[in-house]
């Protein structure tokens, strides 16, 4: 069985978005081709209200999905559609921007943690112009998968696994994203088959994990080439937390303007 290799490492960097949020920009523009379909991927985290309270006030999204994971805290969508909705500690949004879509993303709290991931996922050409969607799903609704020493979170994509079958609560048939939020215990190691000719990146928010002689830490990602299974080792004495993200290449032209 061949293996997965990276090809290069990126470190996130600290940014700023919205109304003043402080967050780390994993990344987003300059070659978005090497990461097809994802556009981008940021992660915020702040125990200061400082730092978040500001939010996002409105503005538009065209031509991709946003999808927001929250990890801890309380957020609130709202959009020009009138679709309204609360997340918190756990829930997932999928927003499908489409032909345009005008919404805000603003804090529900004016103290304590807020924690969470949002990635931008490229449409093909030919549904850039579809009418927007949008939908929560709760905590308790994302499933979850145990195995020999790991949990898997799994908010899109379906793989087989272990003996298990992972099937995430999203499905896309375009991109066919695989979106996993993988729990590695300490000296514990696992294989995901991802799809030859599918882009994978690796997004380690705490501890680290490694991909051959390669050590992704905290706040790193790794970009992977095409072809073969994933191998994860968690070699530390602490339980590994990471994002995989892997997907269908659209090979289509990018155009960025303003905020997409």
């Amino acid at each position: 069985m061949s293996e997965r290799t990276v090809v290069e490492i990126l470190a996130a960097q600290a940014a700023s978005d919205g109304d003043g949020v402080k967050l780390l920009r994993v990344f987003g523009g300059g070659n978005l081709s090497r990461f097809d379909p994802f556009l981008m991927l940021d992660e915020f985290g702040s125990e200061s209200a400082h730092d978040y309270i500001g939010g996002f006030p409105p503005h538009p999204h065209r031509g991709f999905e946003t999808i927001t994971y929250m990890l801890q805290g309380k957020m609130e969508h709202q959009d020009h559609l009138g679709n309204q909705g609360l997340l918190s500690d756990g829930d997932v949004q999928w927003m499908t921007a489409a032909h345009g879509i005008i919404h805000s993303e603003m804090p529900k709290q004016t103290a304590g943690k807020m924690r969470g991931f949002q990635i931008w996922l490229n449409l093909p050409s030919k549904s850039k112009m579809a009418k927007p969607a949008w939908q929560d799903l709760p905590a308790a609704k994302v499933p979850e998968y145990t195995g020999a020493g790991f949990c898997i979170k799994a908010i899109a994509g379906s793989l087989p696994l272990e003996g298990l079958f992972v099937a995430g609560a999203f499905e896309r048939p375009d991109t066919q994203p695989i979106y996993w939020d993988v729990h590695l215990a300490a000296h514990s190691s696992m294989t995901i088959p991802l799809p030859n000719q599918f882009t994978g990146l690796i997004y380690t928010y705490e501890g680290s994990v490694n991909i051959g002689s390669i050590k992704v830490k905290a706040r790193q990602l790794a970009r992977l080439n095409d072809e073969g299974a994933l191998l994860l080792h968690n070699h530390g004495a602490e339980e590994a937390r990471l994002l995989v993200l892997a997907g269908a290449k659209l090979k289509e032209p990018i155009v960025q303007y303003g905020p997409f």
